[in-house]
């Protein structure tokens, strides 16, 4: 039977829910009761229509309403186009989308609703394939609140009523497979609310996206292929917390202005690789409309941003990366996403991503929204995104964005402007459930790699496994180790003799947690100036301080991270609009601290007890004996083989000779790092070379002036005698 007038009208408007059940070909029955099959299509304008089956049998339509034409055809279902004449232009012969059968399947659709499907980018979103023979793209959308779905584009001139999409029942996803259409074709969603206005959006699932300001969405398939098994391979049988983690945090628009990155790929290896970092961690690549946010205001989950190029040529930077063993980490921001109109904001029409109740659904001092971590469907959507960055880009870890702004229902709320929880605490346990999820779901199916929590607070069992009711991050940023280390530093020497715990205080924590020490973006912006700007004193004190301050935090436990530009101690604030001041290297004394921080690496990685026990405070002790300074801070640190590296740092002023000191064992202590050495830039105070312990470890040190030595012990070293030369 024809449908009704009002169907009819629906589905030529495309604002049908279901224009596939009008259009295409259905089984019927003729006037004898003989099946038969109903071919119906809309081509308005069309001055005649004309169903041509693959066997070249013809079947004229004929128009019924609102340009919606219909046809009978006896025999055996098979493939047609649609032929169309016009009274002006040239005819049409075209496959008709609305033939093709879902492409999304059942088992999908209930993993979807579930919240459990794991490789979600797989199924939503835009895809090219073949359906019955025919190479086009399927597209599906999950939009439970709208009442119609159309794909505009420029394949259809931005008039999406002949390409509407059907319901996939109380899913809520949509669906439409469209012939002829491949890479490279821009598109949006059209969706039709609740209150009867259209509102257009980019896919969620977008896995490109044209270049900001523009903001559709573009149909991608990757070609690439990998050529970093080695790594991978090595990375599945590593444990990250006993290996050396030496971080280069990068903004990739700013490191270097203009480089794509496939051309990043050589300049970033060359200098990574002298510089002697183990990894580099790039500031958010997903897309993001405004430059300004650094990449921490998200619009594409899915989609590397274009800026840089295509998403295959991100694949390259990494694979290059990987292939020149340097580990790759990106920033990952699941925490909130902007308001903007053309994204995730108000999705269908309706809060959807975010959570309906401002209270919890928006964030005051970012002006954005927060996830509704207790959907299945946007919790699967995080889920799965992660692990979409760790299987299609094969990256190595991620760091988590605010943490503590996703724990925590009153953060950055006064009293009444939050609703507690179920208990009537004040922890968002919906948003807890989201990172154990996707923190076991991360390690399980890839080994060896690094989910990194920015988190500030005390929260308990940040970095315990998921079974012992902790969170199951691998690393944590020691926010608290920051901040006190970076008061210290920029004291004056003189008075930092009355302010030691700012320094030490860490110790008493630092194995609670697994953690990375981070000197950040964070720490070079909003006036902060940058981390040389910090340091007191002249230029050449300023230099000292900075390399103390390296090797200090280097030797500590925990990871390390330095944004870029630090280690050759960059002058002026981090702007994301300029080029890092690779002009400062003409200037000798700039050069040399960028050549400290390479040998800082280098012995870093060469020894052990700098790295092996990081979390472990059994393989760490504090020294001080015979007599307390202030002004030294000095501890040991060992493998478990026994190595151990001893860091002796004078914060003053002032060099300290014949400084007693109680090394953990007697014999030779080898100075591996001076900081002080002149081929450093330093002043060359120092033990030329060497330090002799005594009975029960005791030392005479000569501490240089703002610098820290870290010496190795030798246990079968020869100390020459005067009996035995």
């Amino acid at each position: 039977m024809t449908p009704s007038d009002q169907i009819l009208d629906a589905v030529a408007a495309g604002s049908h829910h279901d224009p596939h059940a009008v259009l295409g070909i259905h089984p019927d029955t003729d006037a004898e009761g003989a099946a038969t099959w109903t071919i119906r299509a809309r081509r308005p304008l069309a001055r005649s229509v004309t169903a041509v089956f693959d066997d070249g049998t013809r079947v004229p339509l004929e128009h019924v309403r609102s340009g919606i034409w219909e046809g009978a055809r006896a025999g055996a279902l098979r493939p047609y186009e649609l032929s169309a004449t016009y009274a002006e232009g040239p005819d049409f012969l075209q496959d008709d989308p609305y033939r093709h059968r879902p492409t999304i399947g059942e088992l999908d659709l209930h993993l979807i609703g579930e919240g459990r499907h794991e490789e979600l980018w797989r199924v939503l979103g835009a895809h090219v394939r073949e359906d019955d023979g025919v190479n086009g793209t399927a597209f599906t959308v999950w939009a439970p609140n709208a009442r119609a779905v159309r794909v505009v584009g420029d394949f259809n001139n931005w008039d999406g009523q002949g390409h509407a999409m059907r319901s996939m029942g109380g899913s809520g996803v949509w669906e439409i497979f469209i012939p002829d259409i491949g890479p490279g074709t821009t598109y949006k969603f059209e969706l039709l609310s609740r209150r009867s206005e259209w509102v257009l959006k980019a896919d969620p699932m977008a896995r490109f996206a044209e270049v900001p300001p523009a903001t559709a969405s573009v149909v991608m398939q990757s070609s690439y292929r990998w050529g970093d098994t080695e790594w991978m391979a090595r990375r599945a049988r590593s444990t990250p917390l006993s290996q050396p983690m030496s971080v280069y945090e990068l903004h990739l628009g700013s490191w270097r202005q203009g480089l794509t990155y496939r051309e990043a790929a050589d300049q970033i290896i060359d200098y990574v690789t002298a510089q002697g970092f183990t990894h580099v961690e790039f500031l958010p690549l997903a897309e993001h409309p405004f430059g300004g946010s650094w990449g921490y205001q998200v619009t594409g989950y899915y989609a590397p941003t274009s800026r840089y190029g295509h998403p295959d040529d991100l694949r390259y930077l990494i694979d290059r990366l990987h292939r020149a063993d340097i580990g790759v980490i990106m920033d990952w921001v699941p925490g909130h996403f902007p308001k903007d109109a053309f994204a995730l904001a108000r999705f269908d029409g309706e809060p959807l991503y975010e959570h309906a109740d401002p209270r919890r659904g928006e964030h005051r001092d970012w002006g954005t929204y927060i996830f509704d971590y207790g959907r299945n469907e946007v919790r699967n959507f995080l889920v799965a995104n992660a692990l979409y960055w760790f299987e299609e880009f094969h990256v190595d870890g991620l760091r988590v964005d605010a943490v503590a702004s996703m724990l925590y229902l009153d953060y950055s709320r006064e009293a009444g402007e939050w609703v507690p929880n179920v208990h009537g605490g004040r922890e968002n346990l919906e948003a807890i459930r989201f990172l154990q999820e996707v923190n076991a779901t991360a390690y399980k199916r890839y080994p060896g790699i690094s989910m990194i929590a920015e988190e500030s607070t005390s929260f308990p069992g940040v970095t315990a496994p998921t079974d012992h009711a902790g969170l199951g991050f691998g690393f944590k940023w020691n926010m608290g180790w920051m901040n006190d280390s970076l008061q210290y530093i920029a004291r004056d020497p003189m008075y930092r003799s009355h302010h030691e715990g700012e320094l030490s205080f860490s110790f008493v924590y630092a194995f609670s947690e697994n953690y990375m020490l981070p000197i950040s973006h964070d720490e070079v912006v909003h006036g902060k100036g940058s981390l040389f700007g910090r340091m007191p004193g002249d230029h050449w004190q300023k230099l000292a301080n900075m390399r103390a301050f390296l090797a200090y935090m280097w030797a500590h436990p925990g990871k390390q991270l330095l944004f870029m530009g630090q280690e050759f101690g960059q002058l002026s604030e981090w702007s994301e609009g300029r080029s890092l001041d690779w002009w400062l290297l003409d200037q000798p004394a700039h050069a040399q601290l960028q050549g400290y921080v390479a040998a800082l690496n280098s012995i870093y990685r060469e020894h052990s007890a700098l790295w092996a026990r990081d979390s472990d405070g059994a393989a760490f002790t504090r020294l001080g004996a015979p007599k307390w300074n202030p002004n030294v801070i000095a501890f040991a640190r060992r493998d478990w083989h026994g190595n151990t590296i001893v860091v002796a740092a004078n914060f003053s002023g002032t060099p300290l000779t014949s400084y007693q000191l109680d090394l953990p064992e007697r014999g030779v202590w080898h100075e591996v790092l001076n900081t002080d050495a002149q081929v450093y830039g330093g002043s060359g105070v120092g033990n030329m070379g060497v330090v002799h312990a005594g009975e029960g470890g005791r030392a005479s040190l000569v501490l240089p002036p703002l610098g820290v030595l870290w010496l190795r012990h030798d246990p079968e070293a020869h100390i020459p005698s005067p009996t035995q030369g």
